[in-house]
C-alpha cells in the first residue's frame, strides 16, 4: 500500500476528462466472478466451395463484382482474413462484452475466425500477451493503453470497446445516499489505482470543487493499490472508507450495502468517456487487415445484437462474467455505461492531453498508433451489405468523432 504524493502536474487547464476505467485488476476473480481461464471460442465453418471458385465449371466468375461472398471464404467486399485463428484477451468486466456476444452468437465463425477468449488480470499481462504473441487483440483500459505507447511499447488502437461504466463507492455510515458528490469524501481514505482514469478523474472533480488532496478533515486521502480488485477489496479494512469502481464492481457494491459517491457518466465534466479500447499490434494488423476487418464486423453485428436484444445479450455476458444477471443489467443497461466498438479518436486523443497534463506520462505522437481505418472499412462492408437505424448510428457516431 502506497500513499499518496502530490501531482506536480498544472490542473487548471484540465475542464474535460474523455477516458474511462484501467481494468487492470491483478486476479480472475473477485467478489461474486467466477475462475474463467478460458472462454468460449467459436469454431470455423466448413461451407461448401461453388463450381465459380476453381471447381469443375471454373469458366464462371460469379466473384467477379466482388458482391457476394460465392466462394464461401469469408467478407468478399473486405476478403478472405489472411490468419483465421485468433486469441483475445480480455478482463473480469462486463466492459468488454462485445467479445463475449460475437463468440456467443457466432459472429466470428461468420467471418471466418476461429477465436479463443482468454482472461487475463491486467493490462500489463494483456499487453505482454500481444508482445509475445500469445495474443492478437486484447479489450485494455484507455490511460493504461496510452501510457504503454507512450513507453515505446508496440499497441495499437483499432476500436473501443465501453464509455464511461465507473465511479467510487463509500462505506454507508459516511452517505445517506447515492450521488452526493466527491464532498462526501472530505476527511476520509480512499483506495484507488494509480494510472487508471478512476483516479485521473477524481482528481479533476476534486480540483473543481477545490478540495486539497491529503491527510486532514477538509482533505482527501488517497491511498494506492496495485489494481482495481484490491482497491475494492480495501473497504473490508477499517482504514479505508472509499473506493474507485469500475463496471461491475459499483452494482456488486450497491448489494453489498455501499452507497456510490458518483457514477462518472452523470458528472458533467466527466461525460461520454472512452473507456477501454481494442489493442493490437501495429505490425500484426499491418500484416493481416482482412483478419481485423473481419474481427471488427464480428463486433459491430454483435452491437446490433446488444440493441435488439438485452436478455440474449445478458445471457452471453454471464458466461463470462459470473454474477448475478440482475447486476450485468444494471450495467450495461443501467445508463452507466456504453458498449460501443467506434474508436472515439476524438475523445481519446483528448484523454491523451488530459493525462500528460496530470503527470502520468510524456507527450509522444500517437498518430502512428491510431488506426481508425480498419473500423471504418468494416463498417463500410456491412453498410454496403443492408443498413438500419442502429449502423446508421454507428455511421453517424464515426464520422462525427474520427
Amino acid at each position: 500500500m502506497k500513499k499518496y504524493t502530490k501531482l506536480t502536474a498544472i490542473l487548471a487547464s484540465l475542464t474535460l476528462l474523455t477516458g474511462c476505467g484501467a481494468l487492470n485488476g491483478n486476479s480472475t476473480q473477485s467478489a461474486g466472478y467466477a475462475d474463467k481461464q478460458t472462454g468460449t471460442a467459436a469454431g470455423t465453418v466448413q461451407q461448401e466451395v461453388p463450381d465459380c471458385c476453381g471447381g469443375a465449371d471454373s469458366t464462371k466468375d460469379c466473384c467477379k463484382d466482388g458482391s457476394s461472398d460465392c466462394c464461401k471464404d469469408g467478407n468478399a467486399s473486405t476478403g478472405k482474413p489472411e490468419k483465421a485463428e485468433l486469441n483475445l484477451g480480455y478482463l473480469n468486466s462486463t466492459a468488454h462484452l462485445l467479445a463475449f456476444v460475437a463468440a456467443e452468437e457466432g459472429y466470428f465463425a461468420d467471418e471466418g475466425l476461429k477465436v479463443t477468449l482468454t482472461q487475463f488480470s491486467s493490462a500489463g499481462e494483456l499487453v505482454n500477451g500481444l508482445e509475445s504473441g500469445k495474443l492478437d487483440v486484447a479489450f485494455i483500459g484507455s490511460v493504461p493503453t496510452l501510457t504503454f505507447q507512450s513507453q515505446g511499447h508496440d499497441v495499437t488502437i483499432i476500436g473501443g470497446a465501453m464509455t464511461n461504466g465507473h465511479g467510487y463507492v463509500i462505506k454507508s455510515e459516511f452517505a445517506e445516499k447515492d450521488e452526493q458528490g466527491v464532498e462526501i469524501l472530505k476527511g476520509r481514505n480512499v483506495a484507488s489505482v494509480k494510472n487508471s482514469v478512476q483516479d485521473a478523474e477524481l482528481q479533476i472533480l476534486l480540483k473543481d470543487a477545490g478540495i486539497e488532496i491529503g491527510e486532514g478533515e477538509d482533505k482527501v486521502n488517497i491511498v494506492y493499490f496495485d489494481s482495481q480488485k484490491d482497491a475494492y477489496a480495501a473497504l473490508s479494512n477499517q482504514q479505508i472508507d472509499a473506493a474507485s469502481v469500475y463496471s461491475p464492481y459499483a452494482s456488486l457494491a450497491k448489494s453489498q450495502g455501499y452507497k456510490v459517491v458518483y457514477y462518472c457518466a452523470h458528472e458533467r465534466a466527466l461525460e461520454n468517456q472512452p473507456c477501454c479500447r481494442q489493442v493490437a499490434s501495429a505490425a500484426a494488423v499491418k500484416a493481416n487487415p482482412n483478419t481485423f476487418t473481419a474481427l471488427e464486423r464480428a463486433f459491430i453485428k454483435a452491437y446490433h445484437l446488444t440493441q435488439e436484444n438485452h436478455e440474449k445479450t445478458i445471457a452471453d455476458v454471464k458466461k463470462y462474467i459470473d454474477i448475478d444477471e440482475t447486476f450485468i443489467e444494471t450495467e450495461v443497461y443501467g445508463g452507466y455505461s456504453v458498449s460501443s466498438p467506434d474508436p472515439d479518436k476524438k475523445g481519446t486523443l483528448t484523454l491523451k492531453d488530459t493525462i500528460v497534463a496530470l503527470g502520468y506520462t510524456e507527450n509522444y505522437d500517437i498518430e502512428p498508433l491510431y488506426n481508425t481505418a480498419i473500423y471504418k472499412a468494416a463498417l463500410d462492408s456491412i453498410l454496403a451489405e443492408g443498413s438500419d437505424e442502429i449502423y446508421k448510428s454507428l455511421e453517424a457516431h464515426f464520422n462525427a468523432y474520427e
